[in-house]
């Protein structure tokens, strides 16, 4: 499945466009991850444990998306975004969404 976050698929042509598809995750740190981020939030520097968590969590995202825009009978997903946010203060939820088309190559220009 092909996804851009561009209107357009270089050397495709949209050919019929299915809606709307997303994909949601909500993830919870747990009790050890608070704990050593909250540690190393005192010494600063990157939070590994929630850069993993986030990073985990777009994949599977993504892999939500692909598999609405497969159901609806979609090829490609395009203008993809992410969108994130807290819920409450232990638990992030993130957003893949984009629009489901039907894409063909375009043959090259003799």
């Amino acid at each position: 499945m092909l996804i851009v976050t561009t209107e357009n698929i270089a050397g495709h042509r949209v050919v019929e466009v299915r809606g709307q598809v997303f994909g949601v995750v909500v993830r919870s740190r747990g009790l050890a991850g608070n704990l050593m981020a909250g540690l190393r939030s005192l010494i600063g520097g990157e939070i590994t444990e929630y850069t993993q968590l986030l990073e985990e969590a777009r994949r599977h995202a993504i892999d939500r998306m692909v598999k609405n825009a497969h159901q609806m009978g979609g090829n490609a997903v395009v203008m993809m975004r992410f969108d994130s946010s807290e819920m409450g203060q232990t638990m992030s939820e993130i957003v893949a969404y984009g629009t489901a088309v039907v894409v063909e190559r375009v043959p090259p220009a003799a």
